[in-house]
Parts: C-alpha cells; structure tokens; sequence
C-alpha cells in the first residue's frame, strides 16, 4: 500500500481517539467507540488500500503492454538497421508516429528476406517453372525419365538457384558494414532496397537460367541489412501463401508474379527510408552537427527535452568510436586466450543453428512435401501450414526469452527437435525403404507433416531466435563488431553450403539424411548443456566474471581476483 494511504489511516485513528477522550464517556461506551472507530479506520485503510492496487495493477499492465511493443519495434529497428531512437532511460517522451513509421519500414526489410527464403522453395515445385529453366528436373519430376522419389529434385543447377542468395550476401557483407559506419545507415539502406528491386525485376522477367542467378544474386546483395526473425518467418507465410495463391493462375505465368512480388516490401523499404531521418548515433560518428542532430531528435521523440539524451548518444558513439580504433589496430584481439569462450561461441553457435536442417525446410518445404507423395497443391498447402507454425512459436519465444533464459528453451527445442528428426526418419525409412519407390496414405503423410511442424516448432522458440540474440550478448566492447561479423558470416556460409547440397544429399542418403541433422542436433544440445552458461539479465561487461566462474571456460578466463594480482606486481 502507497505510504500516504497509510499515513492518512494513522490520522484518521489519531482524530477518532481524541474525540472519544474529550467526552469522558463510561468505560464501556468508550471502548465500544473506540472498536468502532478503529474498524471504520481499517474498512477506511483497506478500501484505500485496494484502490491503490487496483490502479497499480491497472498501471503495471499498462506499463507492461508498452514496454513489450516498444521493445517489439526497438527490436525491429535494430535488426532492419534503421533504428530511429534510443533506448535511452533518460527520454521522457512517448513513442510518435515518426518511430511507429520507422518500425514498420523497417520490419518490410525482414519481410524481403523472409520472402525471398519461402518463394524460392515454392516455384521450384512448379511445373511450369522447371520445364524452361531445368528441364531434366522437370522430366524426373513428372515420371518422363525413371527415378526414385528421393531424387527427383537432384539438381546443383536448381539447388544454386536457391543458395545464390546466401553466396551474394556472404561476400558483400563486410563492404557493406564499413559503408554503412562510412555513409551511414540510411543510404546503404536505399541503396540496398533499389538493388533487391532490380533483382526481383530480373527473376519475374527471367527468360533464361542465368537472369534467375543474377536476379537471385541482387536479391542477395539487396537484403543484407535486414535480420530480424520474427518478420523474416512472416516473410515466409507469406511467400508460402502467395505460391499456392499463384500455382492456380492458367497459363503457367503464376511464378513471374511469386518472383516478382518481392519487389513490393523492398519498394515500402525504399520509399519509407527516403521520407525518414538518418539516425542520430549515425549523424553524430559522421561529425554533423549538435544543433542538426538536436533538430532530429526532436522530430523522432517529440519533444523539445533531448539534451541528456543527445548526451548519453555523445558518449555511446565515443565509446564505439574507441572500441572501433581499437579493434581496426587489432582485429585478431578476439583469437586471445581471455576470449576462447566467446570465438568459440561465434564459431559453432551459428554453424550448429543451420546444420539442424531448419533452412532446408524453409527452403524446400513444397519440394520435400512432393517427394514424400503429396500433390503440387497438396505440397504448397502444407508449406503455408508449417509458416504459420514457424510464425506462432518464433512470437511464443519473444514472450517467454526473458522469462524463461536461454538455456531451457535451447534444451528443450534441441529435445524437441531430436526426437521429431527420428521419428521422421524412421517413418520415411518405413515407408520408401532404400528404393525410394512406394506410395503413401493421407494419414501417414499428414503424420508426417505434423512431425515436421513439431520440429519446426522446436527450431523456432529455440535456436531460430536465440542463435542471434545469445552471440549479441557475450562479446565486450572491443571485439563486438569482429564476433557479430564473424557470427553472420559463418551463419550466411552455412546456409549457402547446406542449402546446395541438400537435394543431393537426399538423393544419395535417402532417409539416412535426418538422422545425420538428428545427430547434429543432438551433438548441439549436449554442448548448450556442458558449455554455454545463461546469459538472461547479464549486462556485457559482466560477462568476463560468468566465464571465470565456469567450469570449463575458467582455465581460460581469468577471475578479476587473479586479474588485480598481477596489476599490483
């Protein structure tokens, strides 16, 4: 209860006692009263009291709706790289509509990415698709040339058509990160935006395999500033329900218009940054001036208060300023033996995250349905079912991340998405044996669809989001550029190897190839178990003492005791 409800019972029970002392009533009479009076006082206290916690109660989940929408577009901002605002506790502002604006266009860059990831998997199971452009997977594929189910879709020709996106990315991604420290984030934005326009103009009007390749390779090169999972799984629904949408178009047209409909986030990308401000972080490391960067704080927060918080940005850019000079004189810092735990994080959390088979799926859902026996329709149907799964349970782990801390959701996926693998498997196996020759009853196959959504289910609260959030939080201000740049390089390195060997991989290991992203997985989990300690509500800087105080990581981190030590000799 508030401290002045309370102190108001107190006098209400000071005022009642003197008035029943001034009348000098009988002994009796004077503690009936002075009963009554002090029930009344607490009927008083207690009515206040639950006033008081009803409109606390009412505040904090108020406070709570708000805190979670404004970390949702926080969240958004960041990973689309055109934040607009801080974070900064000092802001006393509300959140504009400038800020809601900025969000949104920036959550349209997930959605490039995520769009691009489903679309691809879809038109490859179109028929109309694969008869110009890769006309021996078109033959298996209908039965004009024999081959088993498992390699109907064998094809690098095909597979690069999907992965070329990952190779673009990957080369590009370091020149564009020193473009955008150089020329800041709105640019590089715009210019990212109007080179994935042109790659999806390239593959809508593809006439030839290789303007798919390079319209594939733009798209790439267009949407590497766009990271964030949630709108990147949403990304996916929607590619998904736009193939089963356009595989019904007569005249087999329909995937011109599934490839070309990329262009519409990237156009709301390109229009929105140009009507938007630069970021103030960005204005200040490119020297403009106090009274600009004034200006444009006061349109994003919309108030006339923004000196403390252009300050604390003062000294944030400082900061990385010196980290970055720090780091450019010594890029090989994060190969010391202080920082073991952290390399090794950046190395094999990424690399474990693709080789549990999620981006297989994603990409070749439609395809992979096919070959377990479902029609075309049947294929894309069941892709729409697992995007709306992947969306759902990637929401779930925002909800629950800082609840619950990462290790528990990083086991209990890896579980989940163990035993699924195995069971796949083993029913795949059951069924197509080695020949992969046979056919399959609607339950068996619906069984199968709903296993694969249990294991989507356990990627996406698990290792989907966490894979890039647990990195973010372990690396110290001096080598954070060089750990999150080797993360994402790693992750778009696997995720093109991967994706171009799957289809073959298929072929050649038939079933056998889930249990290998089984044994992956399990091999993942075990290490979350033994090595990687919780990271949930730990500021960075306190990170060196969670490594000390590990029982592996120990032998390599030194404890601030031992550190202080040798300052003194």
């Amino acid at each position: 209860m508030d401290t002045s409800e309370t102190g108001a019972s107190v006098q209400v029970l000071g005022v009642i006692g003197r008035k029943i002392k001034k009348g000098a009533p009988t002994k009796r009479s004077k503690n009936l009263r002075k009963k009554k009076a002090i029930e009344k006082a607490i009927s008083l206290s207690e009515k206040s009291e639950e006033k008081v916690l009803k409109n606390e109660n009412k505040s904090s989940r108020t406070q709570s709706a708000k805190r979670f929408f404004y970390s949702f577009l926080v969240h958004v901002q960041m990973a689309g790289g055109a934040a607009v605002v801080s974070s900064s506790s000092s802001s006393s502002s509300s959140m504009t509509a400038l800020v809601i604006f900025a969000s949104l266009v920036a959550a349209c860059g997930g959605l490039m990415l995520g769009y691009d990831i489903g679309i691809s998997g879809g038109v490859t199971a179109m028929s109309s698709f694969l008869q110009p452009f890769f006309p021996d997977v078109y033959r298996k594929e209908q039965g004009i040339v024999s081959s088993n189910q498992y390699c109907k879709f064998d094809s690098h020709k095909l597979t690069f058509f999907t992965s070329s996106l990952y190779l673009a990315a990957l080369l590009v991604q370091w020149p564009a990160s020193y473009s955008t420290s150089k020329h800041g984030r709105k640019l590089s934005i715009i210019i990212g935006a109007v080179i994935f326009l042109l790659g999806a103009a390239f593959n809508a009007a593809a006439i030839h395999v290789a303007m798919l390749y390079i319209g594939r390779l733009l798209l790439g090169l267009g949407s590497l500033n766009t990271i964030f999972q949630l709108m990147i799984t949403i990304g996916i629904l929607v590619a998904n329900l736009v193939n089963y949408a356009t595989n019904k178009i007569q005249g087999g047209w329909g995937w011109r218009l599934s490839l070309g409909l990329a262009a519409v986030p990237a156009a709301i990308v390109l229009l929105g940054s140009i009507s938007l401000p630069d970021t103030p972080n960005s204005m200040i490391q490119r020297g403009a001036s106090e009274e600009d960067v004034k200006k444009n704080l006061q349109r994003i927060r919309g108030t006339e208060d923004v000196h403390e918080e252009y300050q604390d940005l003062c000294d944030a850019c400082a900061n990385a300023t010196k980290a970055a000079n720090n780091n450019n004189n010594n890029k090989l810092a994060i190969f010391q033996r202080k920082y073991v735990p952290q390399m090794v994080m950046t190395f094999l959390i990424p690399f474990f995250q693709q080789l549990t088979g999620i981006n297989v799926i994603m990409f070749y859902a439609p395809v992979l349905f096919q070959t377990l026996g479902f029609g075309n329709d049947a294929s894309l149907m069941s892709a729409v079912i697992t995007g709306l799964v992947n969306v759902a349970a990637t929401g779930v782990a925002f909800l629950v991340v800082d609840r619950y801390g990462r290790r528990p959701l990083f086991l209990e996926g890896g579980l989940q998405m163990l035993l699924s693998q195995v069971i796949i498997g083993s029913l795949i196996w059951k069924v197509f044996g080695v020949a992969g020759v046979a056919s399959v009853s609607k339950g068996y196959a619906y069984g199968i669809v709903a296993l694969i959504c249990v294991y989507v289910a356990g990627f996406a609260w698990s290792w989907g989001p966490l894979g890039w959030l647990v990195p973010s939080e372990i690396f110290p201000l001096e080598i954070r550029s060089t750990g999150q740049g080797i993360n994402a390089t790693i992750n778009m390195l696997m995720t093109f190897v991967i994706g171009q060997v799957f289809l073959s991989l298929l072929c050649t290991t038939k079933f056998g190839l889930f249990f290998i992203f089984a044994f992956f997985v399990l091999s993942m989990t075990l290490f979350v178990a033994f090595f990687l300690p919780e990271t949930k509500g730990i500021p960075i800087e306190d990170m060196s003492k969670v490594w000390s105080q590990h029982w592996f990581w120990r032998r390599f981190v030194p404890s601030e005791d031992s550190t202080r030590r040798v300052e003194m000799v």
